[in-house]
């Protein structure tokens, strides 16, 4: 059984690493779902625009992969310079994630929701309600899915985000990332990611290839710190289970 994870967020969820700068993955048993269907890894994972690029599911999938002996899909939802308010239950970045995400959970079970959005929400008027404003968005989420079991990731935003030249706003940063941890303290089955010391391109705006593949490790070991041992099986587990199964019909 494939094990799948929901990517949403703006931009640096999406990926804006250069394709160059990338750092070499091994992409055995990372599969990404496109027009419905599981398909062989290849970047960008998250298409969103024709810039697109490394994102930092591929060394997060590469790590599970790996330790789990399993396939790993990507569920790709993000869409950069959105804000929480477009990603709100019932709006149309929200109703294609469940949807996507219910395609994938057709042949595959959804492990976890990878979550990095913020920057669209640095303003004073916005940050201070940050937390408040995201719970809905998460519980409706975990409802629709049936995820309550399933660790729910936020990345944190960049330290470098102080230093952009594009929009003042953004030194509010860190208000927004208080809001993501006292969100993952409070609630269950949900971690903070931290984007401490990592690099950006040169737009200060947008974590660089190497840091993602970085912070792509730091989602997979907050994944671990979460995790329900009893929900993730090696694939000869998941075999047994399914003979299991088979048997109990006979």
């Amino acid at each position: 059984m494939i094990h799948s994870f929901l990517l949403i967020g703006q931009s640096n969820m999406a990926g804006r690493g250069y394709l160059p700068e990338a750092e070499k993955i091994d992409p055995t048993g990372i599969l990404v779902l496109r027009n419905g269907r599981w398909q062989e890894f290849f970047r960008p994972v998250n298409p969103d625009r024709d810039f697109s690029g490394v994102n930092l599911a591929e060394s997060f999938a590469e790590k599970y992969a790996q330790k789990y002996g399993v396939e790993v899909g990507l569920i790709p939802c993000a869409d950069g310079g959105t804000s929480l308010e477009q990603w709100k239950p019932g709006g149309l970045l929200f109703d294609h994630a469940v949807y996507q995400a219910r395609l994938a959970s057709r042949t595959s079970t959804i492990a976890g929701v990878l979550w990095h959005q913020g920057e669209a929400d640095c303003d004073v008027s916005l940050h201070a309600t940050y937390e408040e404003r995201f719970i809905p968005l998460m519980n409706t989420l975990r409802e629709e899915l049936a995820l309550q079991d399933v660790p729910f990731l936020l990345g944190g935003l960049g330290d470098f985000l102080k230093d952009c030249p594009l929009d003042e706003k953004l030194k509010n940063y860190v208000y927004v990332n208080d809001a993501l941890k006292k969100i993952a303290q409070k609630h269950p089955m949900t971690g903070f990611v931290s984007a401490e010391g990592l690099g950006a391109n040169p737009d200060n705006l947008h974590f660089n290839a190497k840091a993602l593949y970085e912070f792509g490790i730091r989602y997979f070991d907050e994944f671990e710190k979460l995790r329900d041992p009893n929900k993730v099986f090696t694939e000869k587990a998941d075999m047994e289970d399914a003979i299991r199964t088979e048997m109990e019909k006979l």
